[in-house]
């Protein structure tokens, strides 16, 4: 069965860059130590889980996609990225392109987005898929073909233990994104409806849109609380909608790829050494395949 691994390139490379000291620099001067960071991520990748298909997404615009045409607030609260990341995010999509890697980016679709089209295209080869990433969102791909790979805290997620972590099904993380919110995008979500409760009405309404049809019945009851939560949801109605909205993953965005074209076949090598040497890369080699 053949798996292919799908990485999500942001949460790597901005952790290198916030791991690694900025003196580590290209012979120009430039800093280079996400690029350095990211690099010897996936070297590493690739010699402990030995990928036959892989593809790595790149968001273009860190803060900004085709979601704050909807909510322009989302991830609004969040700091430009500094000059020195940004720099750095094209040469680190040039390396892994050396590395013999497909990778895909996109003006106005995130990473995520990507990522979920990839499968979309994908998925009728019966392919299983490793989803390599820290961002939560990603949890609402699970099922039994799609799993979750904290590569940095060697951890995985498989639809029991989203469930176990959440509270509720891969399935129904879109429904409790809408209700809960996500501070780190500035999803707003319902307001005075946190992770618990959120969960609680998912496992008794199953849906965003069980628990709004339910929503006459709770206003009507007298149970303890109820009242209260049905006011809340009651009040953000269209923020719970607009908020699912922003968390679901877009399936279509405008790339197109096979998963012939996703085999890894090793690296270019003269490119890669190329590439390294300009970079002043000197301890870092890919093997080859």
């Amino acid at each position: 069965m053949t798996t292919v691994h799908l990485i999500d390139a942001s949460p790597y490379i901005f952790r290198a860059f916030h791991s690694l000291p900025s003196s580590i620099k290209d012979p120009g001067g430039n800093p280079v130590n996400a690029i350095y960071g990211f690099t010897a991520f996936l070297i590493k990748y690739l010699a402990e889980e030995k990928p036959t298909h892989m593809a790595v997404t790149f968001d273009k615009n860190f803060n900004r996609s085709f979601r704050n045409k909807i909510y322009p607030q989302y991830k609004a609260h969040r700091p430009d990225a500094p000059a020195e990341i940004e720099a750095q995010n094209v040469p680190c999509l040039e390396v892994a392109e050396a590395m013999g890697m497909a990778v895909f980016i996109d003006p106005d679709y995130e990473a995520d987005d990507l990522i979920a089209t990839i499968i979309e295209q994908t998925s009728e080869s019966g392919c299983h898929y490793v989803v390599v990433t820290s961002d939560k969102d990603l949890c609402q791909l699970v099922d039994d073909r799609i799993t979750i790979y904290d590569f940095a805290k060697h951890t995985r997620l498989d639809a029991k233990a989203v469930e176990a972590k959440f509270g509720v099904r891969p399935d129904q993380i879109t429904d409790f994104l809408g209700l809960a919110g996500d501070a780190v995008d500035n999803i707003p979500g319902v307001r005075g409806i946190g992770p618990k409760t959120a969960a609680q009405l998912l496992q008794k309404y199953g849906s965003l849109e069980g628990i709004y049809e339910n929503l006459p019945a709770m206003l009507a009851s007298r149970a303890r609380g109820a009242g209260s939560t049905a006011a809340k949801l009651a009040a953000d109605v269209k923020l719970a909608g607009l908020s699912k909205r922003l968390a679901t993953v877009a399936r279509d965005a405008p790339i197109r790829t096979t998963l012939a074209e996703l085999e890894y076949k090793g690296p270019d090598e003269a490119r890669a050494a190329a590439m390294f040497e300009k970079l002043g890369f000197k301890t870092l080699r890919v093997a080859a395949r």
